[in-house]
């Protein structure tokens, strides 16, 4: 396959892939315009900070698949990869580490003023007094909002702290986060302002999406404690940040953050931007770096050549804009031997019957000679299909289920 890297991508993955035939050309220097004409001829798409708009979809020939190296895909147009049947994947959790170490040395920053403390003492400032004030973290209590890889990164290490942690109650959560989550103590709370509100340090976990859009708006700041730390390592606009500058001028919080709304989309070189926010004096920023460790970025590298590697084997691993897995109104499973043309003949049947397949595995039983179909249908199933899909030759058996939805897409 043709792969085309937009980020800076270490040697060694390079090497990797092109030792299992691939051809890869790195071009770090691309940017978001650059690519419509550079897509042409390319398999696989694989960016770090690229954007990768709509009119990079529309001018691909030969793309099926986007890989994000690290978790986000905010900057991905997954909508537009999937009108035209392109795989966009993600690499989710490499990273968490390396942000969450940030996340703590920020609130450290934060609390022990160690920024102003540097600044001074290179200008030739001596004064313990001004900085001997800190609060300091032992009994402190920590809101983690966003309890996915980062965020319970950052509640191992909070809890080494002694800071005591808490974050929402959700339902859905999966079972190992659960059981994680009991054995560091960590406190559920069934509202976001009961959690705000009870909670010395707030820091943000949670995706790029229009639920999290201003997430942290004045009604947030309102309820946190006062002299509250807020902590944001996770997207710029989850924050509105002029009601932040709001709360930071009263002298209401105080915070730390690696991303901001409006921050330069190249991470390369040096640039000139200036912010109210990040410049402001209750604030420790740095510049979008979470991930940005050695460590990281080598356990990302090895996460998209494991993405490339299913890939090839017909595997889309880590895919974020495929629909969930049942769709349809009704699964018809058929067992079949797996002979040439039974399953052409049965999709046949089903075109004749006005149903359309909305998701399809066929699996090989041991030893290759029978197989099991899994179809799953729009539309309601006519009286007499299932005799005909069991007259097919062929054919062992035809079941029926009706999805728990039961509504077509």
């Amino acid at each position: 396959m043709q792969l085309l890297f937009a980020d800076a991508v270490p040697r060694q993955t390079v090497d990797q892939l092109e030792a299992r035939g691939h051809a890869c050309a790195v071009e770090p220097g691309l940017g978001a315009d650059d690519l419509p004409a550079r897509i042409p001829g390319v398999d696989v798409l694989v960016v770090r900070s690229t954007r990768v708009e709509a009119d990079v979809f529309a001018a691909a020939d030969r793309l099926a698949l986007v890989i994000r190296a690290g978790a986000g895909t905010n900057t991905i147009d997954t909508v537009a990869a999937a009108a035209r049947g392109i795989l966009v994947s993600n690499v989710p959790g490499r990273n968490a580490a390396a942000v969450a170490e940030l996340t703590l040395g920020l609130l450290l920053a934060v609390d022990r003023r160690i920024p102003d403390n540097v600044a001074d003492l290179r200008a030739g400032r001596w004064d313990k007094k001004t900085y001997s004030s800190a609060n300091g973290l032992l009994g402190s209590t920590m809101a983690v909002i966003g309890l996915g890889a980062v965020g319970l990164c950052v509640a191992e290490r909070a809890a080494a702290f002694g800071i005591k942690v808490q974050t929402l109650a959700r339902p859905n959560r999966q079972r190992y986060v659960e059981a994680r989550a009991d054995e560091l103590g960590i406190t559920r709370c069934e509202s976001l302002p009961d959690l705000v509100a009870g909670s010395d340090i707030v820091s943000l976990h949670v995706p790029a999406s229009p639920a999290t859009k201003h997430l942290v708006d004045e009604a947030f700041l309102d309820r946190m404690r006062p002299g509250a730390i807020l902590l944001n390592t996770s997207r710029g606009d989850v924050v509105d940040e002029a009601a932040l500058l709001k709360a930071l001028d009263a002298g209401a919080v105080r915070a730390g953050l690696d991303v901001y709304a409006d921050e330069p989309g190249s991470g390369s070189g040096s640039a000139e931007w200036r912010s109210a926010l990040a410049q402001h004096p209750h604030v420790v920023g740095t510049h979008h770096i979470g991930a940005s460790t050695e460590q990281a970025q080598r356990a990302i590298a090895a996460g998209v050549v494991e993405i490339i590697d299913a890939f090839g084997a017909g595997e889309a691993r880590n895919c974020v804009n495929l629909a969930p897995s049942r769709l349809g109104s009704v699964t018809l499973t058929v067992r079949h031997l797996d002979r040439v043309g039974v399953l052409a003949r049965i999709l046949d049947l089903l075109s004749q019957a006005g149903l359309n397949v909305e998701q399809m595995e066929n699996r090989v039983f041991s030893g290759g000679e029978a197989a099991v179909a899994s179809i799953d249908v729009a539309g309601p199933v006519p009286e007499n299909l299932l005799a005909e899909l069991g007259s097919v030759p062929h054919v062992l058996g035809v079941a029926e289920a009706t999805l728990a939805d039961g509504a077509p897409s």
